[in-house]
């Protein structure tokens, strides 16, 4: 039979869920106790991308101390007898997983394209020479240049580390940079790292580096688009589980 040891309403815990191969990867997941190993695995797997054949779990207690494998898959999660607050912790045995090599953390071991200037001015068609062009058709379009300090002032609330939560879509994360981005134009911008790969770099913009962050999981927005505060991370399929 298996263990139940929370109220007698509530038949789900909250664990905080480590990996081994990704370090930076933490997040808060509720897990239902009726739910088997096997199930609890392939949850897992839609959040970090080991594959369930490949992933062993460990249960931890909160104070740091490991309490069990959980190694029958066929069995309910309740049966190891996890409390909120513990910590479940993925290792990954698949030598060729998409989270081996630590290239999803450290992004100096992704190549990137370079150019040198000499080599950028030669282009017969870049950026820089459209926006000379638009510039010299539309002299009305450098007097309407942005000030260098455009949107300072909505920076003052918003530090590196803060959780946050971006317009339009609701999507979250944490700040990872604030200042002056000037490939991206005059002003200031706040660097985001999404929860989710919802992004469109890896805080590299223009072959300017300003953050580092997952592949697929950066952003560069002006700070009227993010709101600081309590925006804890979602668990995407908790509204799934909810609705069965």
């Amino acid at each position: 039979m298996a263990s139940r040891l929370q109220l007698p309403d509530d038949d789900s815990v909250v664990l905080r869920v480590t990996h081994a191969n990704v370090k930076s990867f933490s997040a808060d997941v509720r897990f239902s106790l009726e739910m088997t190993v096997e199930s609890v695995k392939e949850k897992l797997w839609k959040k970090c991308g080991t594959a369930v054949d490949s992933m062993v779990l460990e249960l931890y207690d909160d104070a740091g101390s490991k309490v069990c494998d959980l190694s029958d898959a066929t069995r309910p999660f309740g049966f190891y007898s996890p409390r909120d607050g513990y910590r479940l912790h993925i290792i990954d045995l698949d030598p060729s997983s998409v989270t081996s090599g630590g290239w999803l953390e450290d992004t100096s071991l992704v190549e990137k394209y370079t150019i040198s200037e000499e080599a950028y001015n030669k282009l017969d068609n870049n950026f820089r020479k459209f926006k000379e062009k638009m510039v010299s058709q539309n002299p009305m379009a450098k007097e309407n240049k942005l000030p260098e300090n455009h949107m300072e002032d909505l920076c003052a609330n918003i530090k590196v580390g803060d959780r946050c939560e971006v317009e339009p879509g609701e999507k979250r994360g944490i700040v990872k940079f604030v200042g002056r981005a000037e490939a991206l134009g005059p002003g200031f911008w706040v660097g985001i790292q999404y929860d989710e790969p919802l992004g469109k770099h890896d805080g590299t913009v223009k072959g300017i580096h300003y953050f580092d962050c997952p592949p697929q999981h950066g952003a560069m927005l002006r700070p009227d688009k993010v709101k600081v505060g309590d925006y804890p991370e979602r668990d995407p399929f908790e509204e799934d589980e909810e609705e069965i």
